[in-house]
């Protein structure tokens, strides 16, 4: 059974993850080797809620904050070349990267 590499994806710019994405499946399509993915997970919304007025006196206005984490998941057959030429991808420092080879 050949070797097979799960690749996870996180970031909170949306921009730089897709642009991350599209040099793996390059690598994975000049390799020719076998390549399913991105698949986007669900984004996870982190929501902080506060009140404007810091005594407590006043109206009640409340200030919104959200922070998005975009995820991905990418399965690609994992052969010596195509690991090398993954590890040696200029990765941004918004997006982080995990990497598991299975049977």
């Amino acid at each position: 059974m050949p070797q097979e590499a799960r690749i996870k994806l996180t970031s909170t710019n949306l921009l730089t993850l897709e642009n991350v994405c599209t040099e793996i499946k390059d690598i994975g399509e000049k390799n020719g080797i076998r390549l399913k993915g991105p698949h986007p997970l669900p984004t996870k919304k982190m929501r902080v809620v506060t009140r404007k007025s810091p005594c407590g006196q006043g109206t009640n206005t409340w200030d919104k904050y959200e922070l998005r984490v975009h995820r991905r998941v990418i399965d690609l057959g994992a052969d010596d070349r195509s690991i090398r030429q993954l590890m040696r991808l200029k990765i941004p420092e918004d997006v982080y990267i995990e990497v598991s080879l299975t049977q």
